[in-house]
């Protein structure tokens, strides 16, 4: 994945690696192709959070990943964070200076603890 990609650059490429057409894909998210062609030239901003995970869903992606893409956070990782924001802030302070199998760790003592 290429991390310096714009968001509407990434899904073009995503959308006509499936052999997916524009009119096609705008159809199955419920926008306009114009709209659709904008978003993936970046001249427009990202579209929603509801169209993005629908975007995510067609191309098979997370939608938290091509979320974090358009600069964006998935509305209940929001509602996390107002609801406990001093021990959410702690946590991705955390996670900031952990490598991917320090992180894995954490999540699953996280999960063991949820469980308890």
């Amino acid at each position: 994945m290429r991390s310096t990609e714009r968001f509407g650059a990434f899904i073009r490429r995503q959308r006509e690696a499936r052999q997916i057409s524009l009119r096609e894909m705008a159809s199955l998210v419920a926008i306009s192709p114009a709209f659709l062609s904008k978003v993936e030239l970046d001249e427009v901003p990202p579209p929603g959070e509801e169209n993005i995970k629908a975007i995510a869903r067609i191309l098979e992606l997370d939608p938290d990943v091509l979320l974090a893409r358009a600069g964006k956070i998935s509305s209940d990782l929001a509602e996390i964070i107002r609801r406990r924001p001093v021990e959410t802030a702690a946590l991705l302070r955390l996670a900031k200076r952990l490598d991917r199998e320090g992180l894995v760790r954490v999540i699953k003592a996280a999960q063991r603890a949820s469980k308890a």
